[in-house]
C-alpha cells in the first residue's frame, strides 16, 4: 500500500515526477505539498485515519531540470507508437531507419530516426524519403518531457489523466 504511485506537481500544476505513497504522505505531514486527488483507501494509525493520496501539489515552486530522455531504440518505438512511419503498419519485427543516410549526413537524433517495418526499410534502402518515393506520416521530433511522463511511466491511476493532459 505505501508503495502504490503519486502523482507530484509543482505549485502550478506542472507535472514533475511520480512518488509512492509514503513519501507523499511525509511532504503532506511537513507542509510541504497539499492533497489535489485522493484515492479510495486510508491509511490507519493508532491515533488517526489518513486518505491515501492519487495526486499532490507541492507549496511552493520549485525549479526541476528536465530529465533528459535517451535516444534509444525503446524510446523510439515508444515515441512512434509501434507504428511504420511510413505505410503505417503495426507488424513486427520493427526496425530504426535514417530518414536522411549517414553517408549524406545524417546524425543519430531524434529528428532524423524514425521507426520503420522492415518492408519499408528495404524498399527506401540507403536512401532519401524523397529519392526512394516515400513520406513520412508524421515529421519526427524530440519528445516533450511530458511525453515520459505519459507514455514510458504511464497513467497509473486514472486520476493523473487531467494533470497529464490525457483525454479520455
Amino acid at each position: 500500500m505505501l508503495n502504490h504511485a503519486v502523482l507530484l506537481l509543482n505549485q502550478s500544476y506542472e507535472p514533475l515526477t511520480v512518488c509512492n505513497v509514503k513519501r507523499a504522505i511525509t511532504l503532506i505531514y511537513l507542509g510541504k505539498a497539499e492533497m489535489v486527488e485522493k484515492n479510495s483507501g486510508w491509511l490507519h494509525s493508532v491515533s488517526m485515519q489518513v486518505p491515501i493520496p492519487s495526486v499532490i501539489r507541492l507549496g511552493r515552486q520549485i525549479k526541476v531540470p528536465r530529465t533528459r530522455i535517451l535516444l534509444n531504440r525503446k524510446n523510439l518505438i515508444i515515441r512512434d507508437n509501434h507504428t511504420c512511419q511510413y505505410c503505417g503498419k503495426k507488424t513486427s519485427p520493427l526496425t530504426i531507419d535514417h530518414v536522411i543516410p549517414k553517408h549524406y549526413g545524417g546524425k543519430d537524433t531524434w529528428e532524423n530516426l524514425v521507426v520503420a517495418c522492415q518492408a519499408c526499410n528495404h524498399r527506401k534502402a540507403n536512401r532519401t524519403p524523397e529519392q526512394a518515393g516515400m513520406t513520412l506520416i508524421r515529421k519526427p521530433q524530440k519528445p516533450h518531457y511530458f511525453f515520459y511522463l505519459q507514455k514510458i511511466i504511464g497513467v497509473k491511476d486514472q486520476q493523473w489523466k487531467p494533470y497529464l493532459f490525457i483525454k479520455d
